[in-house]
């Protein structure tokens, strides 16, 4: 975890974009703390969203398939979350590269930004330590999130050729 580096918050107005919000239900404390996140940025970006919006999976292997669904049913952003705790089987692998490169290709397949806001954490205190909980150092759910909405609205403002 750097910490360090990322972008200051820009003011963002996601009036009139459709986002929508993919969860994992594994880690109930740290996803809670990313919907949270992710709910309160796009709540200060003027996007009307709820909880009662967003779309659960059991985990982060199924972040694509629901993300592709949503793209294609008209969104103008997804922004997908998810933690994967390695453990001492290959499975964090599998999982952790299914899910980077099942929402890249929603993305770039769609043309629907994607915020990514998956934890691929070591252990749980990593995974609480980015999950915007009180005491948390990072809110990752409101950077996927804020990523998200600006890239739609980069996108919106794009030449009208290179649409």
């Amino acid at each position: 975890m750097s910490g360090t580096g990322a972008p200051a918050p820009a003011h963002l107005d996601a009036r009139g974009l459709r986002i929508a919000v993919v969860a994992a239900s594994w880690h109930t404390t740290v996803m809670d703390g990313l919907v949270a996140g992710t709910l309160r940025a796009l709540d200060e970006a003027g996007a009307t969203i709820t909880e009662a919006d967003v779309v659960r999976v059991p985990g982060s292997f199924e972040l694509p398939v629901a993300a592709r669904r949503l793209a294609d049913a008209g969104a103008d952003a997804v922004v997908a979350l998810g933690v994967v705790i390695r453990g001492g089987t290959p499975h964090f692998d599998y999982v952790c590269q299914a899910a980077t490169d099942g929402l890249t290709q929603v993305s770039v397949s769609t043309g629907v930004p994607v915020g990514f806001g998956v934890l691929t954490c070591d252990d749980d205190a990593q995974a609480i330590d980015r999950a915007g909980l009180p005491g948390s150092r990072e809110d990752k759910g409101y950077e996927a999130a804020q990523a998200a909405v600006a890239t739609a609205l980069t996108l919106r403002a794009a030449p009208p050729w290179s649409r």
